[in-house]
């Protein structure tokens, strides 16, 4: 099976930057898409950032020109590094493979979740 590992959430305060990483293993020939979305305390899920293997990249207007998304194939790790962070980027992070090809076909998987806690 695919497992999304994520580290690099916690808590900082308002302007400070925090760099999060979540690293895919399995056997994964390739995965189409990676991103990570977020979810704060009563709202829904929403995307922040997403990335293809060919490095086209998809922002949330809210963090354009903040954070920056990149992704290493060779080693189906995706990062998010998250700068001049504010009290409305606190929430739960999640990793997101999108169409992860496996030898058990093609599937999307998630992460457990990090928190980012930003304070004012």
């Amino acid at each position: 099976q695919v497992q999304l590992v994520e580290s690099g959430g916690g808590l900082v305060q308002a302007g400070g930057s925090l760099r999060l990483s979540c690293a895919a293993s399995g056997i994964i020939f390739s995965i189409d898409a990676m991103g990570w979305y977020r979810q704060a305390p009563g709202k829904q899920r929403e995307l922040v950032a997403a990335i293809t293997s060919g490095g086209i990249t998809n922002y949330a207007d809210s963090v354009k020109g903040r954070f920056t998304i990149s992704r290493d194939n060779a080693k189906n790790t995706v990062y998010l590094q998250m700068n001049s962070l504010k009290p409305g980027d606190t929430a739960v992070y999640y990793c997101n493979a999108d169409k992860a090809h496996t030898t058990w076909g093609i599937h999307d998987y998630w992460g457990q979740g990090t928190q980012v806690t930003v304070s004012s």
